[in-house]
């Protein structure tokens, strides 16, 4: 009787395993390796939406996009009372909605406190005001009126990256949070000195690494400007990395997205970076690649990243480049810790 029971035990524990099996995301070994030609199609089957951490606990778009009265139309303004919530620990709580919120692009959160905030990066400070150009209003404090978690209390944000919660990270992450808000990250409150510059002292002018000499950019003067619309490096050793990558936050930069020329239209240097150039709030774990200009397809990314960057990417014991890794590269082509293809080494990517 006792085998017996052992035996419908162990058969029991098998089939929960299976059930888990099919109901997990996909993880990083089931898309990682690339075929002549292109890369490998996703898996079937998948169990979480593309919008995924955006999703916003099943609220969707609208937890971005307020369709009617901006944030006033979101239920208010979700602001963090330090003595609210059962026990007076903390909560988020709905107020009042005052002044000008949700006019761009029907945003539904709180963009006061980034207006009269300055926030000091790597690079200088950042101080987005209401009459700041648009890139800088879009593509900076939107985002961190969710991501600041210092003075832009966003809604909804537990400060722990959706990937590592549903399982999804490839090993060696370690088991402390990745946190998802800038300003309280686990350190002292307020610290940018932590995360990429953004911001027009973030420009192209301030970046040794970058390949201008070979043509790497070419800027536009037409409307809407766009830095390296068409760039012409035949020959040169970005050629070579174009071919193994591609450039999609630079050449096949999508719309509205890229580096922000709003500054001087007419100056490479004053290029600079936003939140927006490398991610996207829309795809957070897939994205379309483009090798030398010519679609690859479906292939993986995380963390909301804009173009293909997957840690988990099958290296082959270092003959192939990780896609991660030739993300960074796009910009921060030659220098320390620069590109394959600038110290003569040509490989492929792994995506």
């Amino acid at each position: 009787m006792k085998k017996l029971l052992i035996l419908a035990l162990a058969m029991l524990v098998c089939a929960s395993v299976a059930m888990a099996q099919a109901t997990k995301p996909w993880t990083p070994s089931t898309w990682s390796t690339s075929v002549p030609g292109g890369v490998t199609p996703p898996p079937k089957g998948f169990t979480i939406d593309k919008l995924g951490a955006h999703q916003n606990g099943g609220r969707g778009c609208v937890g971005c996009h307020a369709p009617h009265s901006g944030a006033r139309g979101n239920g208010g303004v979700f602001k963090w009372n330090p003595t609210g919530g059962t026990g007076g620990t903390g909560a988020y709580e709905s107020v009042a909605a005052t002044g000008i919120v949700g006019d761009e692009v029907l945003w539904g959160q709180d963009l006061g406190p980034i207006y009269s905030a300055t926030l000091n990066f790597p690079t200088g400070n950042v101080n987005v005001t209401e009459s700041s150009p648009e890139r800088q209003i879009t593509g900076i404090a939107m985002c961190l009126s969710c991501h600041d978690g210092n003075v832009a209390k966003g809604a909804m944000m537990t400060n722990q990256s959706f990937e590592q919660v549903a399982g999804m990270l490839p090993a060696g992450y370690g088991a402390q949070a990745i946190p998802t808000l800038l300003g309280a990250d686990g350190g002292s409150f307020g610290n940018y000195l932590n995360d990429h510059p953004v911001g027009p002292a973030a420009n192209l002018g301030s970046l040794s690494g970058i390949n201008k000499a070979n043509g790497f950019f070419d800027v536009s003067t037409t409307s809407p400007v766009v830095v390296a619309k068409a760039a012409t490096f035949a020959g040169s050793t970005m050629e070579e990395f174009y071919k193994n990558y591609g450039l999609p936050s630079i050449i096949d930069a999508r719309g509205g997205a890229g580096f922000a020329t709003d500054v001087d239209p007419t100056s490479v240097d004053k290029a600079y970076v936003v939140c927006t150039t490398c991610h996207t709030p829309h795809s957070m774990y897939t994205t379309t690649a483009k090798l030398n200009g010519v679609s690859k397809g479906t292939v993986p990314t995380f963390f909301f990243v804009a173009a293909p960057y997957n840690p988990g990417a099958n290296t082959a014991n270092g003959t192939k480049a990780s896609s991660a890794t030739q993300f960074c590269r796009q910009c921060h082509f030659t220098g320390a810790g620069g590109s394959n293809e600038g110290s003569g080494i040509s490989i492929p990517t792994a995506f």
